[in-house]
């Protein structure tokens, strides 16, 4: 029987903690760059150009950053998703018979 188990349970503890945060953080990044908050400007990769056209450009560079930062933590959820899966394994694993 092939086993889904590949961390401990320190480390799937772990994970969680780190992915909730990540979620958390980049969940509110995203949505201060989705309301082009002025100071985040210097996180948006802006060059000269972008500020010679009018502000939108730059809204637009800003609302790129934003979407980056909830695809982040989407992906953050998914590796919470595999980490509280690896703890209920490790709690399982504690109660089978050997």
């Amino acid at each position: 029987m092939v086993s889904l188990l590949c961390c401990g349970p320190k480390m799937a503890a772990c994970g969680i903690v780190l992915s909730a945060w990540g979620v958390i953080m980049l969940v509110l990044l995203g949505i201060f760059f989705n309301v082009h908050s002025a100071v985040l400007i210097e996180d948006v990769p802006t060059t000269e150009e972008d500020f010679t056209g009018g502000p939108d450009k730059i809204y637009a560079l800003y609302e790129q950053v934003s979407y980056n930062c909830f695809i982040a933590a989407g992906l953050y959820v998914l590796l919470g998703g595999f980490s509280f899966c690896q703890v209920r394994l490790n709690k399982r694993k504690e109660y089978m018979v050997r």
